[in-house]
């Protein structure tokens, strides 16, 4: 496999889990820790940050740069978070069912791409593809689907998702 789509991968992925974290602490700002839902989104962001800080060791031990987006994602994946928040908890539940269904469908396909080799980061992919699977479950199962607009909300975050996802690979 190409070293350069491996760098991309690793860049991507851990621009991905460095936004999800930020989503989260937008949630858990607005929300606070007594709101429906706040034990299921700390625990989600509790795995998130695992997730970002084995890609952080990846980035460290490949010398693979991160995406120069970060202060961007930083800044977006807060708002985000912090916007679905304040339109209720369901809108925060739906925010992470669409992220999640990005994320299941990109890693999916990363997994498909690397084959047998790289053994190792197919593992870690697989691993985090399955926490994520369980996040978008349960956000569905605590009401994703009543957020206000769901259809267009959901939409249009799964889109922004995949253009950040093309985003994060290049720069």
């Amino acid at each position: 496999m190409n070293q350069d789509r491996i760098e991309r991968m690793i860049r991507v992925d851990h621009a991905g889990e460095y936004g999800a974290t930020r989503i989260y602490a937008g949630q858990l700002a607005v929300m606070g820790n007594r709101a429906p839902h706040s034990a299921e989104i700390e625990h989600m962001a509790a795995q998130e940050a695992a997730h970002k800080a084995r890609f952080d060791a990846l980035l460290a031990e490949r010398g693979v740069r991160p995406t120069a987006l970060q202060p961007f994602w930083d800044l977006a994946g807060f708002a985000l978070g912090a916007a679905t928040a304040l339109v209720g908890p369901e809108a925060a539940m739906a925010c992470t069912a669409a992220i999640e269904e990005e994320i299941d469908r990109h890693y999916t396909e990363q997994l498909d791409e690397l084959g047998d080799a790289e053994p190792e980061l197919a593992a870690t992919i697989r691993e985090f593809r399955d926490d994520e699977r369980a996040h978008r479950d349960a956000a569905l199962a605590a009401g994703a689907e009543r957020a206000p607009a769901f259809p267009l909300l959901s939409g249009a975050i799964r889109l922004g998702c995949r253009v950040a996802i093309r985003l994060a690979e290049r720069i």
